[in-house]
């Protein structure tokens, strides 16, 4: 059951990694969590922007980091910034996970990348 804006807080993360990057050999410099449905998908300052993709194909409209430490949330509806509910865990990706990652696909020159 979802809860009212979008959230979800019994919901597991669909995995550690951005699922659609892991899929297509891509790397990431941060992940985002579905809080309605659990998808990790990369951030919008990731190449490919997975998380803001997920949220234009199935109208999902909050998120919530998927870093070490950070507990804020995201709707995409209001472009507000907020404080939610704990989301089911894991809250976070690996704390040996590299950032960005994964650390075998991230190029040399990642920084310029990312522009």
């Amino acid at each position: 059951m979802t809860a009212a804006g979008g959230i979800d807080p019994d919901v597991a993360p669909s995995g550690t990694d951005c699922v659609e990057c892991d899929a297509q050999g891509l790397w990431w410099f941060h992940l985002r969590r579905c809080a309605e449905c659990g998808h990790v998908g990369c951030c919008d300052d990731s190449l490919a922007k997975h998380a803001t993709a997920h949220f234009r194909e199935t109208g999902h409209p909050v998120i919530q980091s998927f870093e070490p430490g950070e507990t804020w949330m995201f709707d995409y509806r209001t472009e507000a910034v907020f404080e939610g509910p704990s989301l089911a865990a894991p809250t976070h990706h690996p704390l040996g996970q590299t950032t960005p990652g994964p650390a075998d696909r991230v190029p040399t020159d990642w920084e310029s990348q990312l522009g």
